[in-house]
């Protein structure tokens, strides 16, 4: 696991802009039992700890019903990443490889998704296995498991066709 601010050799960091072109919200905190980062695991699993999802008001409302679904995805703001990195050495063995092709926290955008397993809904929590972040991290969005649907809409021109190449 990368260091705060260190660059491992062969890795690659840019200057990152100035200015935000995004504004989000966070719309709770999770809570875990990890509260440094050499401390949490690289990927959830979901036979790891009960994890509790904090949703902040006017939120809590948005919750209604999904306490049917077995799994969600939760997207989160790795607030304590670094974001300037281009290439990475994963392995701290001097080999790079391009961020976008790693799941590393240390992205521009340091969101995180991680599927996990619903474990029960008590108000304004939502408790879960499966979680990798640390205690405190912002929520961006929680949605359930996308395999749980069917697509609504009947197949449309051009669902088959290849997008161009550049």
């Amino acid at each position: 696991m990368v260091r705060r601010n260190e660059i491992r050799e062969n890795e690659v960091a840019v200057e990152f802009p100035d200015a935000p072109v995004a504004n989000f919200i966070f719309i709770g905190r999770i809570h875990t039992p990890w509260t440094d980062r050499l401390a949490c695991p690289r990927q959830g699993r979901q036979d790891g700890p009960v994890c509790r999802i904090e949703i902040f008001e006017p939120w809590i409302a948005a919750l209604d019903g999904i306490e049917k679904y077995q799994h969600l995805e939760v997207l989160y703001w790795l607030h304590e990443s670094r974001r300037d990195l281009v290439k990475q050495s994963p392995a701290n063995d001097g080999s790079v490889r391009g961020t976008f092709s790693l799941r590393s926290p240390v992205r521009p955008n340091p969101i995180g998704t991680q599927l996990v397993r619903l474990v029960k809904v008590e108000g304004g929590n939502v408790f879960v296995q499966g979680l990798d972040c640390l205690d405190g991290t912002p929520l961006l969005d929680l949605k359930p498991d996308r395999c749980a649907f069917t697509p609504i809409a009947p197949r449309q021109p051009g669902d088959d066709e290849v997008a161009p190449k550049a």
